[in-house]
């Protein structure tokens, strides 16, 4: 499990590194759909911080309310483990959702070029 500062940390990273790639096609490429970039930069802009809110949970049961110690300790890894999974699937089927947002709006030579490079 990882704990919330470096999942933010993540988060933020891969935000950042898939905007900045958004941007440069924006400023770069002729014949793109700035305004579907510009949707899908907001949509990666929304996931970054939908993710950061939502890392920001706390366990709400106490110690007390469990028979022991060890009984607590489960019941609160279980808790965030959970918890993360949910938050990282959001993020990524969000980002994953802007991506496509992106590609839709670059212009078809471009998208021929990437494939050729590829093979």
């Amino acid at each position: 499990m990882v704990n919330k500062r470096d999942f933010k940390k993540y988060v933020d990273a891969l935000g950042a590194s898939v905007i900045e790639e958004m941007m440069f096609a924006y400023y770069n490429i002729e014949g793109a759909d700035r305004k579907g970039i510009s949707s899908a930069v907001g949509k990666a802009l929304a996931a970054v911080e939908n993710a950061k809110n939502n890392a920001n949970r706390f366990f709400d049961r106490g110690a007390k309310s469990f028979a022991d110690h060890k009984e607590y300790a489960a019941a609160k890894r279980n808790f965030f483990r959970q918890l993360f999974q949910k938050i990282e699937k959001d993020f990524n089927d969000q980002i994953n959702e802007s991506i496509k947002e992106f590609n839709a709006a670059l212009p078809e030579s471009v998208k021929q070029a990437q494939k050729a490079a590829v093979n």
